[in-house]
């Protein structure tokens, strides 16, 4: 064990800006250099030599997403390290959150992204399919397994849509990055269906002159139904 990589991992993590910036990932999220130098209250120039330290020590790996560049934690061992000092070091004040994605609440929440359903609600549905390992998110892939059948008969929704070939090199599962969450919610010809099956059914209906989705009553108790009482908490909780 090399004494000397522990100390400078300990260093890292104890220096208050870098520990502002680990925080803020510790949901899962994935943040740009900018919303994480925010985050730390430094500027961007200075942020962004924290984060390359926390690259090179293996506490955050960076993903290219189209033209940006996210930061997530590197590994779910070292979301257990931080959680483990958060315990040691008692309760304290919740850090101010990076907010992302649009002000506008009701995007937030639901949202047409492309075909598929992104906010809250997408992020719940994907993890609601993983949960019930219907799907499998592989890095920038995604697999529709053997339960995804009997998962998605609960939806309503046709057996051979799952079964269904890729056409024209589009996948039939993909994880896509939300712009307001940071997490991943559910693309691919499986989200284009469930989107327009949520249309087809009622429980979402396009608002005019936006991406946003509204929930209807109807749609309201299913999804409160199908995804369970505290996810859907999650998902109409207004912060």
């Amino acid at each position: 064990m090399n004494t000397n990589h522990i100390a400078r991992i300990a260093s890292l993590v104890g220096e208050p800006t870098r520990a502002a910036m680990l925080l803020q990932l510790m949901d899962g999220r994935m943040l740009t250099a900018t919303e994480l130098a925010r985050a730390g209250n430094v500027s961007p120039q200075t942020g962004s030599r924290h984060l390359a330290q926390m690259v090179e020590s293996g506490l955050m790996c960076v993903e290219q997403r189209g033209r940006h560049r996210y930061h997530r934690l590197a590994s779910g061992e070292v979301a257990k390290v931080l959680e483990g000092i958060m315990q040691i070091a008692g309760q304290r004040p919740a850090p101010r959150m990076v907010v992302t994605g649009p002000r506008d609440e009701t995007m937030r929440m639901a949202r047409i992204c492309y075909d598929h359903i992104a906010g809250r609600l997408g992020l719940a549905i994907a993890e609601s399919l993983l949960a019930d390992r219907a799907i499998v998110f592989d890095g920038e892939a995604g697999l529709v397994t053997d339960r995804a059948a009997e998962v998605l008969g609960r939806w309503g929704l046709p057996l051979e849509a799952a079964q269904q070939q890729p056409t024209r090199g589009r996948p039939c599962c993909r994880p896509c990055l939300d712009w307001s969450e940071r997490k991943a919610h559910l693309a691919g010809r499986l989200g284009a269906m469930i989107c327009t099956h949520c249309l087809d059914q009622g429980w979402l209906t396009r608002k005019t002159g936006s991406r946003a989705l509204a929930i209807s009553a109807v749609g309201a108790t299913t999804f409160r139904n199908l995804l369970g009482l505290e996810v859907w908490h999650r998902v109409t909780d207004i912060a």
